[in-house]
């Protein structure tokens, strides 16, 4: 037994001693605005120093030890010679990047490969520039498109695990309240993604009939990728939860931790129906009694039923004054079906 002992904790010590060998994650953080600029991402005043976001993803590789880090304003440093010394690209970016043709098709080629990855945070879906290259534009690319956020800074939501047990979300708790600014996405593919956290509109006030995910991985060739629609509030960038959340993304998408990237559509599109009754104000006890029976449903049918909740978005009235007609009919259609085939 103490021969067995000794065996085991020398295996211990080697596979510490293998992890502890094993290379830091090098990042490259682009926190580049070309329109508006969040907070964490503002350089101080009459000063070229670090922005709040580049001190705290500094602390964070070096708090977790799993990476480090270089900043830059500047979208013309990612070259395809630059990146052979990356493995992971981070974006917290706004507005038409500088970002020249070759480049964008040099990262897809490198992400697709699977010698890179790339983490998304909060605006990096405000971000977009004329690309006609080969492969995908970055708005199909991350998978989403910044369509407003009615959840302002400091807007209380509440947010919800999905996609089952996953080591990819556990940073924070399966169900939390929480005040955040939360982005709706236009070109949104469910079929693409896989989402861990969404809106809860069943106990968030502030309710849309549609869903709207706050965190997705895919899974683009041999590469992986990971957005959080977190990340606005400068106070979230000080939460552990948050801290931790970003070193998961990071190992993540460079292939030194598990985690799932299947899409979960299906998971969805219940979702989605969950938000269009929550939205009409039933109680939570019939919301979930009636999406319990909509589970049982054809899931083509909910997944085509998801879409038209999809597609209130666009309708919604942009101003108060607005006329809400075309809105009213299509939301009620399609929340009348829901209805029927859930009781």
């Amino acid at each position: 037994m103490a021969r067995l002992l000794t065996l085991i904790a020398a295996v211990a010590a080697l596979s510490a001693s293998a992890a502890d060998a094993a290379p830091k994650i090098r990042v490259l953080y682009l926190d580049q605005s070309v329109g508006f600029v969040h907070r964490p991402v503002a350089r101080p005043k009459n000063s070229n120093g670090p922005t709040p976001s580049e001190i705290a993803l500094a602390e964070i590789g070096a708090k977790s030890g799993a990476f480090t880090v270089e900043s830059t304003q500047d979208a013309r440093t990612i070259t395809p010679e630059k990146l052979k010394d990356v493995d992971v690209l981070a974006f917290y970016t706004t507005g038409e990047l500088p970002i020249p043709a070759e480049a964008w098709a040099a990262i897809q080629k490198w992400v697709e490969s699977g010698k890179g990855g790339f983490v998304g945070l909060h605006s990096s879906t405000d971000t977009h520039w004329g690309y006609t290259g080969p492969g995908q534009t970055y708005t199909a690319f991350i998978n989403g498109k910044f369509a407003g956020h009615p959840w302002t800074q400091g807007t209380p939501i509440t947010v919800q695990a999905l996609g089952g047990k996953d080591p990819l979300n556990t940073a924070w708790p399966a169900r939390f309240a929480f005040a955040e600014e939360i982005y709706q996405y236009s070109d949104y593919d469910p079929a693409k993604v896989r989402v861990l956290q969404a809106l809860d509109f069943t106990e968030t006030p502030l309710k849309r009939p549609w869903f709207v995910p706050i965190t997705w991985t895919r899974q683009i060739g041999q590469g992986r990728l990971y957005h959080s629609n977190l990340g606005h509030t400068p106070s979230t960038w000080d939460d552990p939860r948050y801290r931790a959340q970003i070193v998961d993304a990071v190992r993540w998408t460079a292939h030194r931790a598990p985690g799932s990237a299947k899409p979960n559509a299906d998971e969805q599109a219940l979702w989605a129906l969950r938000s269009l009754l929550a939205y009409d104000g039933r109680p939570k006890a019939d919301v979930e009694a009636r999406v319990a029976k909509l589970a049982k449903a054809d899931p083509a049918w909910l997944r085509d039923a998801a879409a038209r909740t999809a597609a209130l978005r666009p309708l919604w009235p942009a101003k108060p004054e607005s006329d809400k007609a075309p809105f009213e009919t299509a939301y009620k259609a399609v929340l009348d079906e829901v209805v029927a085939k859930s009781n």
